[in-house]
């Protein structure tokens, strides 16, 4: 049985992360805990030469005391990635070219070395995309640059939402109503300023009552959280002011994550969000997912226990 894992956090830079609430940090801490030599990179750090991958990593100590935060790190070391015996990829969005370009040189080692998720997987499953695998839980969904498409679209489900393919937080998403005098303008602004196709769903009403994140390790659900909007807002991410509440999964939640669940494991997808807004999936975040310890504190769990104890039976 191994006890001491040597585990590698992708990411970016703590000083440059609001602690209080992150779930990389408790991940990281959980590991320190445990014994593991946890080691610190960001995607910038990696190497790839000779047929091998490497990093400039640096030795991560974390605590937390009195319910505050701290990080420092140890000197910076070049290693062989494949070394470890674990490496979450933990970076943020965007989902750009850069973070592309990570799970590429990271894919190279996948065969050596455990990768939380899994890089080729975690490529080519951006969320709003990555969703459209399980299209029957999905509100009407249209992802186009097409505007003949996108006007049609309106007039038949009236109240819309629109948002950039590639987005993430809540940034950069509209709820457009049925006589919005503004739809044309904002059409034009989004083809303007994304090459991409954009997404459009018909609004459910009821993300007033809360868009409920259900945490999967290893397929399995590990807790869950309704996140409610703030007052005037559609949008119930916790960075633009929704509010985190304890929450119940319905029959219809099981069966979604039942029904997905086998998909993800068999892509390697070991840690994974998902988000339901009355009985309809919306994203399934598999890039760094993220509410753990919202969880945590309103259901008095340790999702990250969770996390570890599941990467020791499948490590050992």
């Amino acid at each position: 049985m191994i006890k001491n894992l040597k585990i590698a956090i992708q990411m970016d830079p703590l000083e440059k992360l609001t602690l209080k609430g992150d779930t990389t940090f408790i991940l990281g801490l959980e590991a320190i805990k445990r014994n593991f030599e946890v080691y610190f990179f960001t995607p910038n750090d990696l190497i790839y030469k000779n047929d091998d991958v490497f990093a400039n990593v640096k030795l991560l100590h974390l605590s937390l005391e009195n319910g505050k935060e701290e990080f420092s790190y140890g000197v910076t070391k070049n290693i062989k990635l494949s070394k470890f015996d674990v490496i979450l990829m933990r970076q943020d969005p965007p989902f750009n070219m850069a973070y592309i370009t990570a799970t590429h040189i990271l894919e190279k080692i996948s065969s050596k070395t455990l990768i939380i998720n899994n890089p080729f997987y975690v490529r080519n499953s951006p969320e709003k995309i990555f969703v459209t695998e399980f299209s029957k839980f999905m509100p009407e969904t249209l992802i186009t640059r097409d505007l003949n498409e996108i006007f049609k679209f309106k007039k038949k489900n009236k109240n819309v939402i629109m948002k950039p393919l590639y987005g993430n937080g809540g940034e950069g998403v509209f709820l457009i109503k049925e006589n919005d005098s503004n739809f044309n303008v904002i059409v034009e602004n989004f083809l303007k300023n994304f090459d991409e196709q954009i997404i459009i769903q018909k609004f459910i009403p009821e993300v007033k009552k809360g868009d409920k994140r259900i945490i999967l390790i290893d397929g399995k659900i590990a807790g869950a959280i309704n996140r409610i909007p703030a007052k005037n807002e559609n949008r119930s991410n916790m960075h633009v002011g929704g509010k985190p509440t304890k929450t119940s999964l319905t029959k219809n939640d099981i069966l979604i994550c039942e029904k997905i669940s086998p998909y993800l494991k068999s892509k390697g997808l070991f840690f994974v969000g998902i988000d339901i807004i009355g009985n309809y999936i919306t994203e399934i975040n598999v890039t760094s997912p993220t509410g753990i310890r919202e969880i945590n504190r309103l259901n008095k769990t340790n999702i990250e226990k969770k996390f570890w104890d599941e990467i020791l039976k499948v490590v050992n």
